[in-house]
């Protein structure tokens, strides 16, 4: 539900300035839900013509139609629509362009062997979106409400759907301030929209190994700051660390953090490490949610498989760069990988770090291989589990 507290509390902080500019008084916030029950369904008069999956481009090609809501302040949550796919229309001073009031999410919708449509731990993006939407200010929402809206819609958008494999409609749900006003004051108008767009595997070809910078220039994140939410200006910042990363041969930035050079993200992936640790114990290690890292759905299914197969020890903990440099120089390093909803794994196999490159292991027993076991092992379980071949509560029927 929207929280109605919250927004008082910031519109009281704000009172002098909101008076001169809305002719209202705080008495007039209400309470008005988010409702599935009240959703209106107008379909498209003509279909788009489906992509084949051998040309889906991730991104790319969109579907028929799109999910949105409107919020206002006095009002609340308007009715939910379902409508044909369509542009945006915005004033130039809508507070998003200026202010970046704006959070997204990222979920895929799945096919079985059966036809039937499945949704991996949809909740966890509904309570990481609502945490993402508080972190600036924008109206919070019942996430089960909002869940019955995009099973809703993904059954609308059924036939975008493939039935291969590695193959899904990738879900956008996202969340922007409308308000025309061109002040830093919490949004009194919202607009939450979902669009889809159907995608195939992250690697092609199957798995592929990246190389990483290791980035001392900038960083992406902080303590306290919005790391841990999906926002908008989280993303924009590392285009040009990102195109650095690339002018100098390597595909994708490792974040760093601090003075001891902290691992903190990969790209846009949450990164872990599989070593045996100084003492020589097996250990996989990813960075804690200390508020700047963000809670990947993934890296919390990771985690949660490999402490139900109990086959090494399990931490989340700080690791520095100078601590994998060790590693690899003392052969300690096993396997490194990113993880995230597009490519679910993404194997390390390089990361260069103060004019150093650091071979990362892949597979010992194939030469070839484009990923370590565990890397690969995690990724097909959590394909199975998605695509319903492993039969596991994280897979949600839409029915």
């Amino acid at each position: 539900m929207f929280n109605a507290s919250l927004l008082k509390t910031a519109f009281a902080r704000t009172a002098r300035a909101q008076l001169a500019w809305q002719p209202r008084t705080l008495s007039t916030v209400v309470e008005a839900g988010l409702k599935a029950s009240a959703l209106r369904v107008t379909k498209a008069s003509s279909l788009k013509p489906l992509v084949p999956n051998q040309d889906l481009i991730f991104g790319h090609t969109f579907t028929d139609h799109m999910l949105t809501v409107e919020w206002k302040v006095e009002e609340g949550w308007a009715a939910p629509e379902i409508k044909p796919y369509q542009k945006l229309q915005l004033d130039p001073s809508a507070v998003v362009f200026h202010y970046s009031f704006e959070c997204f999410e990222g979920m895929k919708a799945y096919k079985d062997k059966n036809g039937k449509i499945r949704l991996f731990r949809p909740e966890m993006n509904m309570a990481r979106f609502n945490n993402s939407a508080d972190r600036i200010a924008l109206p919070q929402f019942d996430g089960n409400e909002l869940l019955k809206l995009i099973k809703n819609y993904v059954k609308t958008e059924s036939r975008w759907i493939p039935s291969e494999r590695g193959y899904s409609l990738y879900l956008r749900p996202t969340m922007i301030g409308t308000q025309e006003y061109l002040g830093v004051n919490p949004s009194n108008r919202a607009l939450l929209f979902v669009i889809a767009s159907p995608v195939g595997p992250y690697y092609k070809t199957g798995f592929k190994a990246v190389s990483l910078y290791a980035t001392t220039e900038y960083v992406r994140a902080w303590p306290n700051g919005t790391g841990a939410n999906k926002v908008g200006g989280n993303y924009a910042i590392g285009i040009k660390p990102q195109l650095m990363a690339t002018k100098q041969g390597y595909q994708q930035n490792l974040w760093l953090f601090g003075e001891d050079h902290q691992l903190t993200e990969v790209g846009t992936m949450n990164c872990f490490v599989l070593w045996k640790d100084d003492k020589g114990e097996l250990e996989l290690v990813t960075p804690p949610l200390d508020g700047s890292i963000l809670p990947g759905v993934t890296r919390d299914s990771i985690l949660g498989l490999a402490r139900e197969w109990g086959k090494f020890k399990v931490s989340e903990k700080s690791v520095s760069m100078p601590q994998i440099k060790e590693a690899v120089k003392q052969g300690r390093m096993l396997e490194m990988f990113g993880a995230g909803t597009a490519c679910i794994v993404s194997p390390i196999k390089k990361i260069g770090y103060l004019n150093e490159d650091l071979d990362i292991p892949l597979d010992p027993n194939d030469p070839n291989a484009q990923a370590g076991p565990w890397a690969k092992k995690f990724n097909d379980t959590i394909m199975d589990i998605q695509y319903g071949d492993l039969p596991h509560d994280w897979s949600v029927l839409v029915d």
